[in-house]
């Protein structure tokens, strides 16, 4: 698998995408297939990214110190009216999710199996969600099956109380 971030041309929005190669990104580009989940445009390539160079195999890494070790994402402070604004898009962001999950059908751990025989052709295209790993759901991406995660988690319908 391969990582690459990419960015829309129209609005300049940054995302990352994981594929099977080098080769599956370019033949899912030319089938049209890439596009910006933040505004839907096509016109998608990719973002300049640091490359991951790897230590010499006769090096030792010098041991850093606990507290100079980088965090993955750091707090940001915010002032009332940013936490307002965050809250409010958390609130429509669920709100949209709730939405496309009414219009959809819980196929649980057979999402993977179901969204295959739609894409190809095998099985009437419909909305579902479901449960997948996330190495197949890199599989999925990469035979080019649209699928995309959900923001927040989902409680199957038969454990809902």
């Amino acid at each position: 698998m391969i990582v690459f971030d990419l960015k829309c041309g129209s609005k300049g929005h940054v995302f990352e995408a994981w594929f099977g190669s080098s080769a599956d990104y370019e033949q899912q580009k030319a089938r049209g297939l890439l596009t910006c989940p933040m505004c839907g445009d096509a016109d998608v390539g990719k973002a300049v990214m640091a490359p991951a160079v790897g230590a010499k195999g006769n090096s030792r890494p010098d041991p850093a110190p606990a507290a100079a070790a980088p965090e993955k994402a750091a707090p940001v402070a915010m002032s009332g009216a940013d936490q307002a604004k965050m809250q409010a898009f958390v609130e429509a962001l669920a709100q949209a999710q709730s939405k496309v999950l009414e219009e959809s059908t819980w196929v649980g751990r057979d999402f993977a199996n179901q969204a295959r025989a739609m894409h190809y052709g095998e099985q009437d295209r419909s909305s579902i969600h479901g449960d997948v790993a996330p190495d197949e759901a890199r599989a999925l991406i990469a035979e080019g099956v649209e699928v995309a995660p959900l923001p927040f988690p989902v409680i199957p319908p038969h454990a809902k109380n």
